[in-house]
Protein backbone atom coordinates (compact mmCIF):
# COMPACT_ATOMS: atom_id res chain seq x y z
CA UNK A 1 0.00 0.00 0.00
CA UNK A 2 2.67 2.36 0.80
CA UNK A 3 5.74 2.35 -1.19
CA UNK A 4 9.28 3.39 0.82
CA UNK A 5 12.08 4.87 -1.56
CA UNK A 6 14.93 4.11 -0.59
CA UNK A 7 16.93 7.54 -0.39
CA UNK A 8 20.23 6.54 -0.38
CA UNK A 9 19.85 5.90 -3.91
CA UNK A 10 17.99 8.90 -5.04
CA UNK A 11 21.23 10.89 -5.69
CA UNK A 12 22.00 9.16 -8.93
CA UNK A 13 18.45 9.52 -10.29
CA UNK A 14 17.91 13.17 -9.56
CA UNK A 15 21.25 14.08 -11.01
CA UNK A 16 20.00 11.97 -14.40
CA UNK A 17 16.83 14.24 -13.81
CA UNK A 18 19.28 17.29 -13.68
CA UNK A 19 20.91 16.23 -16.83
CA UNK A 20 17.63 15.70 -18.77
CA UNK A 21 16.90 19.46 -18.29
CA UNK A 22 19.75 21.00 -19.56
CA UNK A 23 18.41 24.15 -20.35
CA UNK A 24 21.03 23.10 -23.55
CA UNK A 25 18.54 20.26 -24.78
CA UNK A 26 15.49 22.92 -25.48
CA UNK A 27 16.73 26.25 -26.48
CA UNK A 28 20.11 25.27 -28.30
CA UNK A 29 18.83 21.99 -29.93
CA UNK A 30 15.25 22.63 -29.90
CA UNK A 31 14.15 19.37 -28.34
CA UNK A 32 10.55 18.96 -27.12
CA UNK A 33 9.85 19.33 -23.47
CA UNK A 34 7.96 16.41 -22.77
CA UNK A 35 8.09 13.12 -20.46
CA UNK A 36 9.07 10.93 -23.01
CA UNK A 37 11.63 13.45 -24.06
CA UNK A 38 13.48 13.77 -20.70
CA UNK A 39 13.01 9.91 -20.07
CA UNK A 40 14.97 9.38 -23.14
CA UNK A 41 17.54 11.37 -21.64
CA UNK A 42 17.78 10.27 -18.69
CA UNK A 43 17.83 6.37 -20.34
CA UNK A 44 20.67 7.77 -22.61
CA UNK A 45 23.01 9.24 -19.79
CA UNK A 46 22.10 6.31 -18.00
CA UNK A 47 23.76 3.99 -21.20
CA UNK A 48 26.45 6.42 -21.34
CA UNK A 49 26.88 5.57 -16.91
CA UNK A 50 26.31 2.07 -17.49
CA UNK A 51 28.82 1.38 -20.49
CA UNK A 52 31.76 3.86 -18.47
CA UNK A 53 31.21 0.94 -15.35
CA UNK A 54 31.69 -1.69 -18.09
CA UNK A 55 35.01 -0.46 -19.29
CA UNK A 56 36.58 0.50 -16.10
CA UNK A 57 35.94 -3.34 -14.76
CA UNK A 58 36.73 -1.68 -11.53
CA UNK A 59 33.01 -2.49 -10.21
CA UNK A 60 29.84 -3.60 -11.13
CA UNK A 61 26.82 -1.39 -11.47
CA UNK A 62 24.73 -1.97 -8.36
CA UNK A 63 21.69 -4.08 -9.45
CA UNK A 64 19.90 -2.19 -6.37
CA UNK A 65 20.27 1.33 -7.67
CA UNK A 66 19.83 0.33 -11.08
CA UNK A 67 16.37 -1.25 -9.91
CA UNK A 68 15.55 2.22 -7.44
CA UNK A 69 16.49 4.11 -11.05
CA UNK A 70 13.24 2.35 -12.54
CA UNK A 71 11.07 1.88 -9.60
CA UNK A 72 11.53 6.14 -9.77
CA UNK A 73 10.37 6.46 -13.10
CA UNK A 74 7.28 4.16 -12.27
CA UNK A 75 6.47 6.36 -9.46
CA UNK A 76 6.79 9.26 -11.51
CA UNK A 77 4.59 7.05 -14.19
CA UNK A 78 1.86 7.26 -11.60
CA UNK A 79 2.04 11.03 -10.47
CA UNK A 80 1.46 11.64 -13.71
CA UNK A 81 -2.24 9.97 -13.27
CA UNK A 82 -1.10 6.49 -15.18
CA UNK A 83 -3.20 3.70 -13.76
CA UNK A 84 -1.89 0.14 -12.81
CA UNK A 85 -2.60 -1.73 -16.51
CA UNK A 86 -1.31 1.28 -18.08
CA UNK A 87 1.70 2.20 -15.78
CA UNK A 88 2.81 -2.00 -16.70
CA UNK A 89 2.62 -1.12 -20.83
CA UNK A 90 4.30 2.10 -19.87
CA UNK A 91 7.20 0.22 -17.96
CA UNK A 92 7.32 -2.36 -20.44
CA UNK A 93 7.85 -0.14 -23.39
CA UNK A 94 10.24 2.33 -21.62
CA UNK A 95 12.41 -0.74 -20.74
CA UNK A 96 12.63 -1.86 -24.32
CA UNK A 97 13.61 1.58 -25.27
CA UNK A 98 16.30 2.00 -22.93
CA UNK A 99 18.08 -1.50 -23.77
CA UNK A 100 17.47 -0.29 -26.83
CA UNK A 101 19.51 2.81 -26.18
CA UNK A 102 21.55 0.63 -24.34
CA UNK A 103 23.08 -1.51 -26.94
CA UNK A 104 23.33 0.82 -29.95
CA UNK A 105 24.13 3.81 -27.83
CA UNK A 106 28.19 3.62 -28.79
CA UNK A 107 29.41 2.46 -31.84
CA UNK A 108 32.80 1.08 -32.98
CA UNK A 109 34.19 2.66 -36.30
CA UNK A 110 37.89 2.07 -36.93
CA UNK A 111 38.86 0.32 -33.59
CA UNK A 112 37.77 3.87 -32.29
CA UNK A 113 34.25 3.94 -30.47
CA UNK A 114 31.48 7.24 -30.83
CA UNK A 115 27.51 7.98 -29.77
CA UNK A 116 25.45 6.46 -32.49
CA UNK A 117 23.20 9.53 -34.30
CA UNK A 118 20.76 7.30 -35.46
CA UNK A 119 20.23 6.40 -31.57
CA UNK A 120 20.16 10.44 -30.89
CA UNK A 121 17.67 10.61 -34.10
CA UNK A 122 15.45 7.88 -33.22
CA UNK A 123 14.83 9.14 -29.13
CA UNK A 124 15.35 12.83 -29.47
CA UNK A 125 14.54 14.05 -33.46
CA UNK A 126 15.00 17.69 -32.55
CA UNK A 127 12.51 20.26 -34.43
CA UNK A 128 14.81 22.49 -36.46
CA UNK A 129 15.44 22.57 -40.29
CA UNK A 130 19.39 22.04 -39.41
CA UNK A 131 18.41 18.94 -38.17
CA UNK A 132 22.35 17.40 -38.94
CA UNK A 133 23.79 20.11 -37.36
CA UNK A 134 21.47 19.79 -33.77
CA UNK A 135 22.74 16.04 -33.84
CA UNK A 136 26.16 16.49 -34.19
CA UNK A 137 25.80 18.82 -31.17
CA UNK A 138 24.40 16.29 -29.05
CA UNK A 139 26.52 13.32 -30.18
CA UNK A 140 29.20 16.08 -28.98
CA UNK A 141 27.66 16.68 -26.01
CA UNK A 142 27.05 13.02 -25.44
CA UNK A 143 30.15 12.36 -25.96
CA UNK A 144 31.90 14.92 -23.81
CA UNK A 145 29.56 13.43 -21.16
CA UNK A 146 30.99 9.74 -21.84
CA UNK A 147 34.77 10.98 -21.67
CA UNK A 148 33.49 13.27 -17.88
CA UNK A 149 32.19 9.81 -16.18
CA UNK A 150 35.30 7.86 -17.75
CA UNK A 151 37.29 10.00 -15.11
CA UNK A 152 35.42 10.05 -12.61
CA UNK A 153 35.53 7.49 -9.87
CA UNK A 154 33.01 5.45 -9.63
CA UNK A 155 31.42 5.70 -6.34
CA UNK A 156 31.13 9.17 -6.93
CA UNK A 157 28.75 8.76 -10.22
CA UNK A 158 26.74 6.07 -7.90
CA UNK A 159 26.41 8.97 -5.01
CA UNK A 160 24.94 11.70 -7.95
CA UNK A 161 28.26 13.71 -7.99
CA UNK A 162 28.04 14.43 -11.70
CA UNK A 163 28.79 18.11 -11.93
CA UNK A 164 28.67 17.90 -15.54
CA UNK A 165 28.25 21.68 -17.56
CA UNK A 166 28.50 21.87 -21.15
Amino acid sequence: MFSVYKTHYKPLYNKLVDLSRNIFFYKKVKLKDNFETRINLVFIHLSLILIVFKEKKKIDFPQNIFDNIFLNIEYHIRELGYGDVAVNKKMKTLLRIFYDILLKVRVEVNNKKFINEAVIKNYLDPQSNNQKELIDNMADYFENFYNFCFELENNNMLKGQINFEY
